[in-house]
């Protein structure tokens, strides 16, 4: 279905749109967005009206700054283990039911594009599109031979929109890098630049069909990975021609059991599949949202879009390798190792909260689904996270953990018990028996026989407690860890509450003395400190604030 209002023209869907229109349009709805959020903490007015009316403006607003924000809500809308079900709901809207552009419109760039007319290109033409994109949209068509197609056609004017996109976002990164200390910690800048790097790329429909040939060529041996094919006569840059094979919504997991499709196949199918592209293949599909997956009558997994694919460094695979092994054996040295050199944490003077983490989700989560009330048990260790931050997202992984995020939420969604080990198993017995072709595969088929190993040479569960025993005893945790932290968080709370004493008083200070100039006639002068004093009653807010958010924390961890 698309949306009602689908003949509706959006703001960016307009020719003449200004580089500083776009710049207000953008800052304007992330500085609303934030105060709704900050007036409903404020009020504590979160019920599930208030998060359907927040959740309902954001994808109005994000439909309205176009194709860069839109695969932001995407992404998003299958993240149902970290967002209120009711941003998962309207969220969803995003994924398929983008208002289409006018069918006109469609047709001139496609014979524009191909040069010649509609039916000399095609004996059948659907006017209606099946499907709307933020990037094009998608018509149903019969070639002059008979076979079925599908003609996605690119929206007019997308490149000089991302030609604003690339400007407004590089100021709001410069923007978050100069007054938020946050922002410095991340690879902004290189994230950027990879971000719109691939969104180029992804609008060019000639890269597109490339990239479907090669995805199909890694998986010409596995019947169940089904990829279209491209007829490259009726290709270019703004149109691709693709067979037609229509599927079950990934997601839906009433229509897969009812035509006897078991959800918990497709998952295994899919991880499986994503393990070979990331740490064999290198060439991934970066984009695997509901809209883009789909299941065939025979239960095997059909990939649609290949716009937004993206490659693995060697370095990266081999580390990323090593990760996945040191998960399967629950190693936590050996994922917090592979994890630091990869870049995703950051070393740390105290490593210790970090490794009790990593130990807490590998002994808990790898063998079954995600309890989040569980998190309890180490809310100190969140607590620590929290305060310094030792995670940070490379650019050279963002794709990556996107992907896998948004995999993630979609097994879960099909199987409330999904296992990542329990689904992996076909691909570790896979890589088994791989003879070497090539170091990647020899890499593979080392890290499993260690795994198969480890299984074999097990410790009894005695010889495991003694051991975390003395884990604990070396590590110190019994001895300091608790007071210390709670002599932090009172050292903290003291330095803000001097804070808001000292902001107080100036600002009460400066509105008696604005007070008086203004009584004995001093206009000017009364003023300017009037002003002094109004800066003064914000800070004052702000500290009041912190306060306030600090003192909840402490609660919280103290529970």
């Amino acid at each position: 279905m698309l949306t009602q209002d689908a003949s509706k023209s959006l703001r960016w869907q307009r020719t003449q749109y200004s580089p500083l229109t776009r710049k207000i349009d953008v800052f304007s709805a992330v500085g609303k967005f934030f105060f709704f959020l900050w007036w409903d903490n404020l009020f504590q007015n979160k019920s599930a009206s208030v998060r359907r009316l927040r959740a309902q403006w954001l994808v109005k607003t994000m439909l309205d700054l176009g194709p860069t924000f839109i695969k932001i809500g995407q992404s998003l809308s299958t993240r149902a283990d970290i967002l209120p079900k009711e941003y998962v709901e309207e969220l969803e809207k995003l994924q398929d039911r983008v208002p289409p552009f006018e069918t006109t419109e469609a047709i001139a760039i496609i014979e524009s594009e191909l040069g010649n007319s509609l039916y000399s290109l095609y004996r059948d033409f659907q006017e209606r599109p099946i499907a709307a994109a933020s990037l094009g949209q998608v018509h149903k068509a019969q070639l002059q031979t008979g076979e079925e197609v599908v003609v996605k056609v690119q929206r007019p004017g997308l490149k000089s929109l991302f030609d604003l996109d690339v400007k407004v976002v590089k100021n709001v990164i410069r923007f978050c890098q100069k007054y938020f200390a946050w922002a410095k910690r991340y690879e902004l800048d290189a994230i950027y630049y990879d971000f719109f790097k691939i969104l180029y790329q992804e609008i060019d429909y000639v890269n597109e069909g490339k990239n479907a040939d090669r995805f199909r060529e890694n998986f010409k041996d596995y019947p169940e990975i089904i990829v279209p094919f491209v007829y490259w006569t009726y290709t270019t840059e703004k149109v691709i021609t693709l067979e037609y094979l229509p599927g079950i919504k990934i997601n839906d997991k009433v229509r897969l059991e009812a035509c006897n499709i078991n959800p918990k196949r497709i998952n295994q199918i899919g991880v499986c599949c994503y393990l070979r592209q990331l740490l064999l293949d290198g060439f991934f599909q970066a984009d695997p949202h509901p809209g883009n997956l789909a299941v065939s009558l025979n239960g095997g997994v059909i990939f649609y879009d290949f716009g937004m694919m993206a490659e693995v460094k060697s370095l990266t695979k081999d580390q990323m390798i090593k990760t996945f092994f040191a998960i399967l054996r629950k190693d936590v040295d050996q994922v917090l190792n592979t994890l630091i050199t990869i870049g995703l944490i950051e070393p740390m003077p105290d490593i210790m909260p970090v490794r009790r983490l990593v130990n807490f989700l590998l002994e808990n989560f790898t063998d079954k689904p995600v309890d989040f009330y569980n998190f309890d048990e180490i809310k100190e260790e969140l607590y620590v996270l929290f305060e310094q931050q030792p995670f940070r997202l490379p650019s050279q992984m963002i794709f990556i953990l996107k992907s896998i995020s948004t995999l993630d939420g979609i097994a879960r969604e099909l199987d409330p018990d999904y296992s990542l080990v329990t689904c992996a198993q076909p691909f570790v017995k896979s890589i088994t028996v791989a003879q070497g072709r090539g170091r990647v595969v020899g890499e593979l088929a080392k890290q499993t026989r260690d795994f198969i190993k480890y299984k074999l040479q097990q410790p009894s569960k005695s010889e495991i407690l003694i051991r975390q025993l003395e884990t604990k005893i070396e590590d110190g945790e019994i001895q300091f860890r608790v007071r210390s932290i709670e002599n932090d968080r009172l050292l903290k709370r003291i330095n803000l509450a001097l804070k808001l004493l000292i902001y107080t008083c100036f600002s009460g200070f400066t509105f008696l003395s604005a007070s008086v100039l203004l009584i004995g006639g001093f206009m000017k002068p009364a003023i300017v400190v009037c002003i002094l004093s109004g800066l003064g009653f914000i800070f004052v807010l702000k500290s009041g604030f912190q306060l306030s958010v600090r003192e909840k924390l402490d609660k919280i961890a103290e529970k």
